[in-house]
């Protein structure tokens, strides 16, 4: 991960869009909504939470953000869900469908609904903050009346996640210039020396920023130059959404889709 691909989602963040000029308390309580919708279904579905990618979908859409930008990152943390589901398969082989002469058990099912529910709710997350950005999304938070010290802790994360990779980047540069084009691998020895001397830059570093940051008055408070406005276009967008989640969880569109579809053949 460099320190460009880490700026990528937050410059998309300050796009002109419909979607970047709702609110972002509006988007914020969408997400959620979607979020808690999609974690809700039985453990075996799978079919039912296809059509929620919908949501995703529109934010990237009318967001004008790229498929890819999003996708990249989302393939990146997904050995999380792997590893949470990759035992299934062996601890539930009760059979629950017969696909091509193929019998699938209720473990392969449940490992195929982690799957997706990961890549719906990663990816429904990086779109908001593609079309909202993190410091906004933190204001919004902060109107929401959230924690302040939950919200500061979050959003110092967010902007010195940055700074930490930079100063990652700038060890493992120097590294790689002290091997003289050696091909060997990273010993253990050599990996701890590196993580103590980042832990040791970002420590300082920390205590001068904090010093910094007294020095200027900073007393936890948020103030960001673009002010909050929850307007109609957004208690629209919110309201669509809980009624488009609530629709997709309590009704099968998909079943009777399959059976209109059935019918027409």
């Amino acid at each position: 991960m460099t320190v460009l691909s880490a700026h990528t989602l937050d410059r998309l963040g300050y796009g002109d869009t419909v979607i970047h000029r709702l609110d972002p308390r509006g988007k914020t309580l969408a997400t959620l909504v979607f979020v808690l919708t999609v974690v809700s279904f039985p453990k075996y579905a799978v079919a039912p939470l296809i059509p929620l990618a919908l949501f995703p979908l529109t934010l990237m859409i009318l967001g004008e953000i790229p498929p890819a930008a999003i996708l990249k990152r989302t393939a990146a943390v997904s050995p999380f869900a792997v590893l949470v589901g990759m035992f299934n398969p062996v601890f539930d082989t009760q059979p629950m469908a017969h696909i091509a002469g193929m019998t699938i058990t209720g473990g392969w099912i449940s490992f195929a609904s982690i799957l997706l529910r990961f890549l719906l709710t990663v990816s429904a997350a990086l779109a908001l903050v593609a079309t909202t950005s993190f410091p906004r999304i933190c204001q919004g938070l902060d109107a929401m009346k959230v924690p302040r010290a939950f919200i500061v802790q979050m959003l110092f994360l967010y902007r010195y996640l940055f700074v930490l990779v930079e100063e990652g980047t700038r060890l493992k540069r120097a590294r790689d210039l002290r091997r003289f084009g050696g091909r060997h691998g990273m010993g253990l020895r050599v990996a701890a020396s590196l993580i103590g001397v980042l832990f040791l830059r970002t420590y300082e570093r920390a205590e001068r920023i904090y010093l910094a940051m007294c020095a200027r008055g900073f007393d936890g408070h948020l103030r960001l130059h673009q002010g909050l406005r929850f307007g109609p276009a957004d208690a629209l967008f919110v309201a669509a959404t809980v009624a488009a989640c609530t629709m997709l969880r309590f009704f099968p569109v998909v079943e009777r889709l399959g059976r209109w579809a059935a019918g027409w053949t």
